[in-house]
């Protein structure tokens, strides 16, 4: 049986640390020795729990709330509390129901009740992010949902796989806000949640699918780092989320995980305006930078040296074609480039360093501009800078990575940081985002990463890891690049 290492109030010798977030939560006496898991997490909910918002990844990672789709490791959908869909026409879905499930309020899972629930998504204000630009008509049909996409759209099943579409039962949407507090369909209830400090939840033991092996998990919301590394070190957390690299010495080395994440730490170069508007001088970029330097030196070797925009979290992106045909570096010469990154994650102000130092060992001559994302942002997007370091998440809500690619690269692009316009680069985009989902779209996705490295318009350096915490006795946590599972029904304390 596992025992917590932390002692009746050890909370007090960790006091400072977890400042304002306090010890986690028990149900009763015996929540230290009777196999509930404790979790740190590193955000506290920032819209109380709203399967609508960001929230939604919170209640996917402690298996409370549910979706119609799953994704595979590759990003495939898979049956959730759909078991199995058709695409009838271009712009029309039918999924079919799964029987047999109840929400955590007692009630049945219908098609009537799912498609309330995507219906009230799909009207929602804000929308959830996954259907950002996307209109999407629903209707059960006995035991289906059909869904009607005002365009042509290969990824509503992915769509429908995203947390921010959970399904939860009719009684979560009274009062006018969606509560997801006993009313999802998970191996796990959430019974309760104390503000942004902390939540509860039980083993749900009506659960359709394989049950929970552990009888609860107990959260606490731990936004400070140190803090976090602290808990698992003291035994007072079981799974610690996000542990920072500067802590990572400090804990035994078997207690951490290294998870690929899709997020790649690109050099955006403005194509339209200054100097990078020649295409020899963004190759004399390219070839001035040491990745391998900033992996070891800024990431202390927890991070990825970078083939591509797309990273080691997407394993089918290592099929890549080689890369040909790549223009020739011309001397810089004294060329004088602006050189911008935010503070808000603490490694891309030091990369800037490093980057600064290759780029005039080069011949540049760098200007670093460094503010908080929230006042740089604009400037970055209108094309202020010569060159922009961001750390950007390759893949949304639907485990695809064309939407980043088209949002980034082509002209027409939301996020064009790079100021990108290129003829080649939007065919090949389009391509991807009409490709059916499968084999035949990732090759596409490829072919269309190929044409924007091409241009030199960006230049991704290193794909990033996040590093989670799990205690000794704890078994079958999931590592999950996505960042959509965290404690599942197998998970439990040895």
């Amino acid at each position: 049986m596992h025992l917590h290492k932390t002692p009746p109030g050890a909370c007090l010798a960790v006091a400072a640390a977890l400042a304002a977030t306090g010890c986690f939560p028990a149900g009763d006496d015996t929540a230290a020795d009777d196999g509930r898991i404790s979790v740190a997490m590193m955000q506290p909910p920032r819209s109380a729990l709203s399967p609508l918002t960001d929230d939604a990844f919170k209640l996917s990672r402690w298996s409370t709330a549910e979706t119609l789709v799953t994704l595979d490791e590759v990003g495939d959908p898979q049956p959730g509390l759909a078991t199995e869909w058709a695409r009838t026409d271009p712009t029309t879905w039918t999924f079919t129901i799964r029987e047999g499930v109840d929400f955590h309020d007692g009630t049945e899972l219908t098609a009537d009740v799912a498609a309330h629930a995507l219906e009230y998504a799909a009207q929602a204000s804000p929308k959830p992010r996954i259907l950002d630009g996307v209109e999407i008509a629903v209707e059960a049909r006995g035991d289906t949902v059909t869904v009607t996409t005002a365009e042509e759209d290969p990824l509503v099943p992915q769509r429908l796989s995203s947390p921010q579409l959970s399904i939860l039962a009719q009684s979560a949407y009274e009062g006018g806000a969606v509560s997801p507090v006993g009313t999802g369909t998970g191996p796990f209830e959430l019974v309760e949640v104390t503000g942004t400090t902390a939540a509860r939840l039980d083993r749900f033991d009506g659960y359709w699918g394989e049950p929970a092996l552990a009888p609860g998990i107990d959260v606490a919301f731990v936004p400070d780092g140190t803090a976090r590394a602290a808990a698992l070190r003291t035994g007072e957390a079981d799974i610690v989320e996000s542990v920072p690299t500067s802590q990572a010495a400090l804990l035994e080395e078997d207690t951490l995980t290294e998870v690929p994440m899709p997020r790649t730490n690109t050099l955006y170069l403005n194509t339209e305006e200054g100097p990078f508007t020649d295409p020899g001088l963004r190759a004399a970029a390219r070839e001035a930078i040491d990745r391998e330097s900033l992996v070891e030196g800024v990431y202390e070797g927890r991070a990825d040296v970078a083939e591509g925009l797309l990273g080691p979290a997407l394993p089918w992106a290592a099929e890549r074609p080689a890369r040909t045909g790549a223009t020739e570096a011309q001397d810089p010469d004294g060329a004088s480039v602006t050189l911008a990154t935010f503070t808000d994650r603490a490694e891309l102000p030091e990369v800037a360093t490093v980057l600064e130092q290759q780029l005039e060992d080069a011949g540049f001559e760098v200007e670093q501009v460094v503010r908080e994302y929230a006042n740089i942002e604009e400037d970055a997007l209108s094309g202020e800078f010569d060159a922009f370091i961001l750390s950007r998440a390759t893949v949304l809500d639907s485990g695809d990575p064309a939407a980043y690619m088209t949002s980034d690269f082509s002209c027409d692009g939301s996020f064009n940081i790079a100021q990108l316009c290129d003829e080649g680069v939007d065919a090949a985009l389009e391509a991807a985002e009409l490709a059916p989902t499968g084999e035949e779209r990732r090759a596409a996705i490829l072919e269309a990463e190929a044409a924007v490295l091409a241009t030199d318009a960006a230049i991704p350096m290193l794909h990033e890891r996040v590093i989670q915490g799990d205690a000794a006795g704890v078994v079958d946590s999931a590592k999950d690049p996505r960042e959509r599972l965290l404690v599942t029904s197998r998970t439990r304390l040895d």
